[in-house]
C-alpha cells in the first residue's frame, strides 16, 4: 500500500444551499459501513417523517441540529471521521446558504481538498463560483467539482457537457491545477463509492475512488524550519522551554536558531516530544525546545532556520470579510497571525473582487462575504510571509476590539517594509515622513473620526507639494519642524531642510502649528470631511 493511498485526507463539501453536501456524505459514509447499529436504525426511524416519502434521508446523518432538520439545509459545520481499506478521511460538511458562508470559511481553512457541488438542473451559481474562491484563497490545491441529481436530469451527458464547460471556464480564472468533474447522484448513489451503469458515457473514476488515490504529498513545498511559539514552559528554575508546533522543516540538537523579531540566535539544547528527550523533531509534531542560553522569548514568536521569514509592520492582504459590520478604513482591529495578537489599522482598501467573473471593482469599505484587497499596518513588528510561501504566517484573522467578533479571515499576499505609507521630504541623505496630506473622515455608521492614510509618495528637494485640497488647506510659505531639520516650503514648493524663518508659520510633521512650544488648531489648516453614504 502506497504512502499516499494510506494517508489521512482532510476535504471540504461546499458549493450552493440545497446542491446535496450533506446527502453526498451520508451516503459515502453509509455505503462505507461506517455506521453503529444504532446510528442505523435512528436513520431509518427518522427517514419515515422525511422529505424524501419513506426512503433513506442520508443527509440526517449530518445534519444533527434541529433548526437544520426542520428546513433542510446545514447551518453548523459538521465534522465526520471515517476511513476505508486504502485510506484515513476528515470531511467537514459546511454550509451553503451565502447567509452561512463565513462557517463554510472556518472549514476551508483545514482542508487539503474541496469537493463542490453543483445541482446539474441549475448549473453553476453565485455562490459555486463564491466557495470556489474561497477554497482557492485558503490554499486548496485539489478540487472536486461534482455534479450532482444527474439522475433528475436523465443522466443526459450533453448537459453534464455544458456545466462541464462552465466549471472549465472558472477552473481556468481561478487557475486550479489540480481538478476533476464527476457526474454523481447523491441521493441514488451513482457514481459516489462505485462506478454507475447508468453513465455508460463517463469513463472516470468514482468519487470515493478519486478521493482514495489522490497524491496530495506534494502539497507542502515550504522551506526551512520554523515554529510559533505559543507558550514558555518553566516549571523550576532549572529549565525554561519553548512549546509550539512545529509548521514546516525539522530541527536537531545542537542546531543554530533564530529568534524572530529579535534576530537573536541561540543553540538548541533539548528537544522534547511529550515527556520524552528526542534528539530531533518534524513538522506536525509538538514540542518543547530548551535553548543553550537566556534569551528574550515569548508567545508570538517565532523560532526559525533557513525559511527567510520577513519582520514587517505593513502587509498587503486579501481577507473575506465576515462582520456584520462593514469594514472601515483606519478603524483599529486586533489582528492574529501565527500565535501573535497585535492592534492593526486597516489603512486603504485597494479593491474588491466580483464572484461572478473575478474582475475588480474599486471600492472603499466591504460588506459581509466579499472579497478585498487592502494594507494593514500593526503596531510592532511583526513575524510575517507571503502564504504562498509560508501558510502559517501568511494566514490571518481581524477581531473587533469592541464585540470580539471574528471580523475577518484572509491570506497575506505581500509584505512591505517600514514606513513604507505615508509621504517623505527628501533632501539627499537626509528625510524626514509627514502625515501632512493624510484625509480624516467621519464615518456616520460608527459615530468616529478615522484616519486614512495618503499613499506612499516621496517628494525631493525642488518639487512642489499638493497643498491645496478637500482636505487640506496649507499656506505656500512655512517651516515643518523635524528631527533632522527645518523643512522649508517656499512657493508651495520643497526647497529643502535649512533654517529656520522667524517669520513664516511652523508646523509640525502632522500638520499642526507647532509654535511657542505648543499644538495649534487642528482646524486652521486641516478639514474633517463626511463619508456619503449616498
Amino acid at each position: 500500500m502506497s504512502q499516499t493511498a494510506s494517508s489521512l485526507l482532510k476535504f471540504i463539501t461546499c458549493g450552493s444551499v440545497d446542491d446535496g453536501k450533506s446527502t453526498l456524505i451520508g451516503h459515502i459514509l453509509y455505503d462505507s459501513k461506517m455506521l453503529y447499529a444504532d446510528q442505523e436504525q435512528a436513520l431509518m426511524l427518522d427517514s419515515q417523517v422525511g422529505s424524501r416519502n419513506g426512503a433513506i434521508d442520508y443527509s440526517l446523518l449530518l445534519d444533527g441540529l434541529m433548526a437544520e432538520r426542520e428546513q433542510g439545509i446545514t447551518i453548523d459545520v459538521a465534522y465526520r471521521y471515517f476511513n476505508t481499506d486504502r485510506r484515513s478521511f476528515i470531511v467537514a460538511d459546511t454550509p451553503g446558504h451565502e447567509e452561512y458562508t463565513r462557517n463554510m470559511a472556518v472549514g476551508a481553512a483545514f482542508a487539503d481538498l474541496a469537493i463542490i457541488l453543483l445541482d446539474a438542473k441549475q448549473g453553476v451559481l453565485v455562490q459555486t463560483r463564491r466557495h470556489a474562491r474561497i477554497c482557492a484563497l485558503m490554499g486548496i490545491k485539489h478540487f472536486i467539482f461534482a455534479v450532482n441529481k444527474i439522475d433528475l436530469v436523465g443522466y443526459d451527458q450533453q448537459r453534464f457537457l455544458s456545466i462541464s464547460e462552465d466549471i472549465q471556464q472558472l477552473r481556468n480564472e481561478l487557475r486550479l491545477e489540480n481538478a476533476v468533474i464527476i457526474p454523481v447522484s447523491a441521493t441514488e448513489g451513482d457514481n459516489v463509492t462505485k462506478r454507475s451503469p447508468n453513465m455508460e458515457w463517463y469513463d472516470g473514476p468514482a468519487l470515493l475512488e478519486h478521493l482514495e488515490t489522490v497524491d496530495i504529498s506534494m502539497d507542502n513545498t515550504e522551506s526551512g524550519f520554523y515554529m510559533p511559539v505559543q507558550r514558555v514552559s518553566r516549571p523550576d528554575h532549572t529549565f525554561r522551554g519553548f512549546q509550539g508546533q512545529i509548521e514546516a522543516g525539522q530541527v536537531e540538537v545542537g542546531e543554530t536558531l533564530t529568534i524572530l523579531p529579535s534576530g537573536e540566535t541561540a543553540i538548541v539544547k533539548s528537544i522534547h516530544v511529550g515527556d520524552k528527550n528526542a534528539g530531533s523533531a518534524i513538522a506536525g509534531q509538538p514540542v518543547t525546545i530548551q535553548l543553550d542560553r537566556e534569551v528574550d522569548v515569548s508567545r508570538g514568536c517565532v523560532l526559525t532556520k533557513d525559511a527567510g521569514l520577513k519582520t514587517a509592520t505593513t502587509i498587503t492582504t486579501t481577507l473575506l470579510w465576515m462582520d456584520e459590520q462593514q469594514l472601515v478604513p483606519s478603524k483599529e482591529y486586533w489582528i492574529k497571525l501565527g500565535t501573535k495578537m497585535l492592534p492593526a489599522v486597516v489603512t486603504d482598501i485597494h479593491h474588491k473582487v466580483d464572484v461572478n467573473n473575478g474582475s475588480l471593482l474599486p471600492t472603499n469599505t466591504a460588506v459581509k462575504n466579499e472579497l478585498v484587497s487592502c494594507d494593514i499596518v500593526v503596531s510592532e513588528p511583526l513575524v510575517v510571509d507571503e502564504f504562498l510561501l509560508h501558510k502559517t504566517m501568511g494566514a490571518l484573522i481581524l477581531i473587533d476590539r469592541v464585540s470580539h467578533a471574528t471580523a475577518a479571515c484572509g491570506v497575506v499576499v505581500s509584505v512591505g517594509s517600514e514606513n513604507q505609507d505615508g509621504v517623505v521630504l527628501q533632501d539627499g541623505d537626509a528625510k524626514v515622513q509627514v502625515n501632512l496630506f493624510d484625509s480624516f473622515w467621519f464615518e456616520p455608521d460608527v459615530n468616529m473620526v478615522l484616519r486614512e492614510k495618503h499613499p506612499a509618495a516621496t517628494y525631493n528637494k525642488g518639487d512642489a507639494l499638493p497643498l491645496q485640497s478637500e482636505q487640506c488647506a496649507y499656506p505656500a510659505d512655512f517651516d515643518l519642524q523635524s528631527d533632522v531639520g527645518f523643512a522649508n516650503i517656499r512657493g508651495g514648493v520643497f526647497t529643502g531642510f535649512g533654517p529656520r524663518n522667524p517669520q513664516l508659520p511652523l508646523l509640525d510633521v502632522n500638520g499642526l502649528e507647532a509654535d511657542n512650544g505648543t499644538t495649534g488648531s487642528f482646524g486652521k489648516y486641516r478639514n474633517i470631511l463626511v463619508r456619503n453614504k449616498g
